[in-house]
């Protein structure tokens, strides 16, 4: 379980039997998450890929567009990881639990508002326009899901997309705060109590 956790966001290290593209994808999103934007270069990924620069040119034409395919991926596997919850016969509180637990351990040690606002200053409108996009997948496979329990009366219907908004937000602020917290199960169960209790509360319109 905790393996597959990991897998939620990020990349295995490991870039055994990946291609040139990939492997320098996987190391340079594993660069970025550990050190952040402004710090790797793309002569650290080059370095790191043990491939040459050129050779990371040829795949990326800017530091720009190798952060926003890294962020675009990341984004992918964490999407496939909120559809592969939902997938499961559980109950959505569960499913929720689940997601929370996984998602909270793949960021542990990372400032994901500050890994996006460093970069973001210098990102084109398209590179923010493909990290929008990606993002927006991620919301809307948490909405697919919560609408699909609000179909099936486990919970009253509201609005689905208001909701899986709300309920990352609240993840991230039981993560930023987690030193009012005891253990990570804490942040997780006391997150999900105080958001289900007004999920589960709302009035059908």
């Amino acid at each position: 379980m905790q393996n597959s956790q990991r897998q939620l966001g990020r990349p295995r290290k490991d870039p055994n039997e990946l291609s040139t593209k990939d492997t320098i994808l996987q190391i340079a999103t594993v660069l970025f998450l550990e050190k952040g934007y402004p710090l790797i270069s793309m002569d650290d990924v080059a370095q790191r890929a043990d491939v040459t620069k050129a050779t990371v040119y040829y795949h990326y034409r800017t530091k720009d567009d190798l952060f926003t395919d890294a962020v675009v991926k990341l984004m992918e596997r964490i999407t496939g990881g909120i559809e592969k919850i939902f997938a499961n016969d559980m109950p959505l509180k569960e499913k929720l639990h689940t997601l929370a637990y996984a998602h909270l351990r793949a960021t542990a040690n990372m400032d994901v508002n500050l890994f996006m606002k460093e970069a973001r200053h210098s990102l084109s409108e398209e590179h923010e326009k493909q990290l929008k996009d990606s993002e927006d997948q991620m919301y809307r496979a948490l909405e697919k899901g919560i609408q699909k329990a609000m179909d099936a009366g486990e919970i009253p219907q509201s609005n689905a997309y208001l909701s899986s908004l709300l309920f990352m937000s609240m993840l991230i602020i039981g993560k930023n705060n987690e030193k009012s917290f005891d253990t990570l199960n804490d942040i997780v169960s006391q997150t999900i109590d105080f958001f289900w209790d007004g999920l589960a509360n709302q009035k059908s319109k």
